[in-house]
């Protein structure tokens, strides 16, 4: 059934399928709604509604007596989720259009972004059965069309299934090799929800609050900051968050961290809450960091962004190029609770659910054929070990290493990787680990080691094919190394949080992260390294300082007092008691981040002309003016040679020049020096 004339989508199937196993509402074990009354009541699945379809002139009802959504036809646009005794949990004072749908930022080549609101052209019902309804918004592109919409058909798909508290949504991008390039800086599905009912917001167990309503901020309320996603409560609705900060990106999180997120209503008692399954559908891998939920109330599912990365992760297609990915399916789940009740237990709730999901992934109901169910897919398992032999004689277990599949490239392209699948995994305290539910084609295989600097991948192009159970068996990564260690600073975790983080302007401070881990989210810490070292730039004297007390998170701009700024000149200071001036040594700098900065080096004499090293102009993440604790990672290795160095005292200097904005900078994961092989100890 359908509004469209040509032929019907290879997908489209009209056969009940097989019993479905392992999905909400078709699992005794699970419960159809969730309703929290300190314990869960709800019907037995095989006992609820069977799932109803309505179509109608304009737009599409799917319903199970849970909840009952309606999408506008041929759209494709989310215009009305009805739950629990709520007629819509959308904002109904916005726009049909501007309530819940799928978007796009594209380009052509040279040209500007374009913001893109998708609207399918077609409809169609792919599944129309008792047990799920599957309905597919189709939009397609043809030369007419070039420069007005993204050289892209898209398929969008909406699953309702029996007993399910909420609904599904996936869908197929694909770009035929004829057609012109393009890129597509990011892609995502968003939800906006009824301002006076969401205002609590929860994206994990300890970031959670009442957030400011959207009317604070606008013009009255608020106070602008430096960048327009930031602002200072003045005179909220609320007089309790009065002198707050607001910042979209303040609740940002990593890929492997966005499982579930979302809003809770207190009257009635309703939570809408976003579940991604897995992360084999985004980019940058599992530090990669993307935007969940924020004032709005809006919730986001994030396919595709270059937040915190910058242009390496915008997908480029050139001529020639066919290119076709599915993303998702996501799921919105939705559950209440007694008025009674606490709210936040609803966000407990969430979780079992979206551990639930996880469980279940893949899925098997999905009727498209480019989504593959698990027998068509491979697994992989083995144990990675590390050999460094100035940390031990014998191999070691790469204790809880991130290990992943990602389309083949050289060491460490995975960060950068943004138009395949990624399949990414922790391995255990053993270096054990097992990739699993892998789609097929071909692949190699990624890893790096908390405590270790560098990125591994093994040799072998990794080919998956259906129903593949690969056992790598011991694979051996041999970190960078030349010599000793002579002195480190910080650890090698891809991130700068270990490093001195201050506290914020009082003026200009979120409540959630005061005395919180995340404390590097707060607004304006850039502004506090000038107010710490107002003349002279950081010293850090080796066997003397504090990493975590006197390094600071990000090497940034001084402000100045006629309001520009100036680059800085960070010193580390040591003492070598024997020096080989025939032999070089090797300074490790590993980059957490760096937003369009340079890295200069310079041995024991601060004003030489040419730096001993410098990086050039690197990075786009804008780590420091979102909140970030790291964006991508980078790793220098620097010959020093011996006749640059003293017995006695030496100092680095470690300068970044560039200071248009106060931005621009670099966060260090880690500092080495390494001695020539063999080096006594010779560390003062």
């Amino acid at each position: 059934m359908g509004l469209c004339s040509s032929k019907k989508l290879e997908e489209q199937v009209s056969d009940p399928p097989q019993k479905l196993r392992g999905v909400p509402g078709h699992n005794r074990e699970s419960r159809a709604h969730r309703h929290i009354q300190g314990n869960f009541a709800g019907q037995e699945a095989m006992s609820t509604p069977r799932v109803h379809l309505h179509i109608q002139p304009h737009q599409v009802i799917m319903d199970n007596g849970i909840a009952q959504v309606t999408l506008s036809k041929p759209d494709g646009i989310v215009i009305g989720i009805r739950y629990d005794g709520v007629d819509n949990l959308l904002e109904i004072h916005n726009q049909e259009s501007n309530r819940g749908y799928w978007d796009l930022v594209w380009n052509a080549p040279g040209s500007k972004g374009i913001f893109d609101v998708i609207k399918g052209t077609c409809f169609n019902v792919i599944v129309e059965n008792e047990e799920q309804v599957e309905l597919s918004f189709v939009r397609t592109w043809d030369f007419s069309l070039e420069g007005k919409y993204v050289p892209l058909n898209i398929d969008k798909r909406f699953v309702m299934l029996r007993g399910s508290s909420g609904f599904y949504s996936y869908a197929i991008y694909n770009h035929l090799a004829e057609w012109p390039p393009f890129e597509i800086g990011e892609t995502r599905i968003t939800f906006k929800l009824r301002k006076d009912k969401f205002h609590y917001m929860a994206i994990a167990d300890d970031r959670q609050r009442k957030m400011p309503l959207p009317d604070d901020r606008l013009p009255g309320r608020c106070q602008a900051l430096a960048y327009p996603e930031a602002v200072l409560l003045v005179n909220p609705v609320d007089p309790e968050l009065r002198g707050e900060v607001d910042d979209k990106y303040q609740y940002s999180c990593n890929n492997k961290d966005i499982q579930v997120h979302g809003w809770i209503s207190s009257d009635p008692a309703v939570g809408f809450w976003q579940i991604t399954p897995s992360d084999e559908f985004r980019s940058g891998g599992p530090l990669k960091q993307s935007l969940t939920s924020h004032v709005g109330p809006t919730t986001l599912a994030i396919f595709l962004s270059a937040h915190y990365a910058g242009k390496d992760l915008v997908p480029k297609f050139g001529p020639g190029e066919p290119w076709k990915k599915v993303f998702g399916p996501v799921f919105i789940y939705l559950n209440s609770a007694s008025a009674r009740g606490d709210p936040r237990l609803l966000w407990e709730d969430a979780k079992i659910q979206m551990m639930n999901e996880v469980e279940r992934w893949p899925y098997n109901f999905p009727a498209s054929e480019d989504f593959p169910k698990s027998h068509q897919r491979g697994n992989v398992k083995g144990r990675l070990l590390v050999q460094d032999r100035y940390v031990s004689n014998d191999c070691i277990s790469a204790k809880r290493a991130y290990v992943g599949l990602a389309p083949p490239g050289d060491a460490g392209s995975w960060q950068r990787e943004c138009k395949g699948y990624q399949f990414w995994t922790q391995a255990d305290n053993d270096g054990y680990f097992s990739i699993n539910n892998v789609r097929t084609g071909d692949y190699s295989l990624f890893a790096w080691v908390p405590g270790f600097i560098g990125d591994y991948r093994h040799g072998d192009i990794i080919t998956i094919s259906s129903g593949l159970d690969r056992d790598m068996g011991d694979l051996v990564y041999e970190p960078p190394r030349d010599g000793a260690t002579l002195w480190e600073i910080g650890i090698p975790d891809r991130s700068a949080a270990e490093f001195y983080v201050p506290d914020p302007d009082a003026s200009y401070i979120n409540r959630l992260y005061v005395h919180h881990p995340d404390r590097f989210r707060q607004y304006g810490l850039w502004s506090r390294y000038g107010e710490l070292y107002p003349e002279k730039d950081l010293v850090y004297t080796i066997g003397v300082s504090d990493h975590t007390k006197d390094w600071f998170f990000a090497q940034v701009p001084r402000r100045k007092q006629d309001g520009g700024h100036e680059g800085t000149t960070w010193q580390i200071k040591f003492n070598l008691s024997h020096i080989d001036r025939s032999k070089s040594y090797k300074l490790r700098i590993a980059l957490a981040s760096a937003t369009l900065a340079e890295l200069q080096v310079r041995v024991n004499d601060p004003k030489a002309r040419r730096p001993l090293f410098t990086s050039g102009l690197i990075g786009r993440d804008n780590s420091i003016a979102r909140h970030g604790i790291q964006g991508l990672y980078w790793l220098f290795n620097v010959n020093v040679p011996g006749t640059l160095l003293n017995e006695g005292e030496n100092t680095i200097f470690l300068t970044q020049p560039r200071c248009d904005s106060p931005f621009q900078g670099l966060m260090y994961d880690y500092l080495r020096l390494e001695g020539p092989q063999p080096y006594p100890s010779g560390l003062k």
